[in-house]
């Protein structure tokens, strides 16, 4: 999975590499993303259900930790990748990232668009538990559909957001897939 260079992580974030601090990669897969994330952090948590992939990610030297109990901490980065599609429960999810956010802390959320969710365990009909009200028919118009129906009422400020290529392994067809993304930094809104 390729999802953003050093240099795009930092301009996004405005970040430097070796600043340290604490993270977490949520769905972390194979580890691709959050080796770009880690040289920017020195406490490096991630999650992932994949068994095979979770032992991947300890052999990198990350700290694997619990799908309902990475959230127990504070994090100055918290990263969810291409995971909100593919979760039973988005919503559930983005009030635990707010959680373990510190205050001075940043999320980003990267979603492909356009958006359509299947979640791979669980439900028959591999449809989330939760609904994202996510509408619009262009990039453009779901990107403020995300903005307005879906961050800013979980309680996120968005300090930025870009569009950039996503590239993913492929299946038996195709190698490569290349999907649309757009990359959120998010912030807390401040609590009424």
């Amino acid at each position: 999975m390729f999802v953003f260079s050093k240099k795009q992580f930092a301009r996004l974030t405005g970040k430097s590499e070796g600043v340290g601090g604490k993270m977490v990669d949520l769905g972390a897969g194979d580890g691709a993303a959050t080796q770009i994330m880690s040289s920017f952090y020195n406490d490096v948590t991630v999650t992932e259900l994949s068994q095979p992939m979770r032992k991947q990610l300890a052999r990198c030297g990350f700290k694997v930790e619990e799908i309902d109990r990475w959230f127990s901490t504070s994090y100055d980065l918290v990263s969810c990748l291409n995971l909100l599609d593919r979760c039973e429960r988005p919503k559930t999810l983005l009030g635990q990232i707010r959680a373990a956010m510190k205050p001075d802390g940043i999320a980003v959320v990267a979603v492909v668009l356009p958006f359509k969710p299947y979640v791979e365990s669980g439900n028959r009909d591999h449809m989330p538990q939760e609904v994202l009200p996510i509408r619009g028919n262009t990039f453009e118009e779901q990107v403020e559909s995300i903005i307005e129906s879906v961050l800013t009422p979980a309680g996120f400020v968005v300090r930025s957001w870009t569009r950039l290529p996503y590239l993913c392994q492929g299946d038996l067809n195709q190698a490569y897939y290349w999907l649309h993304d757009v990359v959120f930094t998010l912030s807390l809104a401040p609590r009424n």
